[in-house]
């Protein structure tokens, strides 16, 4: 078992997602930055679909009750283990009764441990991400234990990777929405020639960004959405939905991030600047 000894601001079990249900308006869930998840559960030769922690902003402080091997990716938030700093992207070998504790957030927004063969919460619906009212609790609190597998006689095959931090980039890629067609020049050029600053009104369900563009008065039937869907309110406003984003929305769909994109802007917090890119 982990335990949580202090959980932070907001940390949850995530793996890649819950498919397959959003017929029913059951988001997709999962990593909100897949890209560092999977690189970390490759580095500990785990299936890329395996359980982790998301932590967010403010980490926390863990104390394993079993020998097992950890790797941590994502934001930079500085770490350390039994008082000894560790890096992203390293495994970790873990004795019984080690402590790892969480200090300063550095870059990004969005950590992740990883640890060998995943945690092993319940899955609903054929994931173990964290989502109210599909799984019984929003997120991890303090004094929570967490499973997961005795790996004590595990040997990593590589014990790191310089990993580029793909959040430093500004630029998100996006491709045409369903209702790009409705946009007008004067917005196209609104959209395109300047940089947008992420709002206060940020989560895991959407981004909104600050400024605001030329508003419309197009209505149109509530249709499906994705993660990354960027819609377009009568007022002007741009909200980028995510991963615990609703499965529908009655406003224009004018742009469709990448799955890159998506990963760059999870990793953005209140004040960061970004722009777009038509692919």
């Amino acid at each position: 078992m982990l335990k949580v000894l202090k959980s932070g601001f907001f940390m949850t079990v995530q793996d890649l997602g819950r498919f397959g249900h959003r017929d029913i308006g059951v988001p997709i869930s999962g990593a909100m930055d897949v890209d560092s998840v999977k690189k970390a559960n490759l580095l500990l030769e785990n299936d890329p679909n395996a359980a982790v922690l998301e932590i967010t902003m403010q980490g926390p402080t863990l104390q394993f009750e079993e020998p097992t091997a950890i790797c941590l990716s994502g934001a930079h938030i500085s770490a350390t283990l039994n008082n000894v700093p560790i890096e992203n992207y390293q495994v970790v070998q873990i004795s019984k009764g080690d402590i790892l504790s969480y200090g300063r957030l550095e870059n990004g927004f969005r950590g992740y441990l990883a640890i060998k063969d995943g945690f092993q919460t319940p899955k609903v619906l054929g994931s173990r991400s964290q989502f109210i009212p599909v799984t019984k609790k929003k997120h991890i609190k303090d004094g929570e234990e967490i499973p997961y597998l005795n790996t004590d006689s595990y040997v990593p095959i590589i014990s790191e990777v310089k990993i580029e931090d793909h959040f430093l980039d500004e630029e998100l890629e996006v491709f045409k929405g369903p209702e790009f067609s409705l946009l007008s020049d004067q917005q196209l050029a609104a959209i395109f020639s300047k940089p947008f600053t992420v709002s206060k009104e940020n989560n895991r369900m959407a981004y909104q960004l600050k400024e605001l563009i030329p508003g419309h008065g197009h209505s149109m039937l509530t249709s499906g959405t994705l993660p990354g869907t960027i819609q377009f309110t009568p007022a002007g406003r741009l909200i980028i939905l995510m991963k615990d984003g609703q499965t529908t929305g009655g406003y224009p769909r004018i742009l469709q991030l990448s799955e890159a994109a998506i990963n760059t802007l999870a990793q953005k917090k209140l004040g960061d600047t970004l722009s777009f890119k038509l692919l």
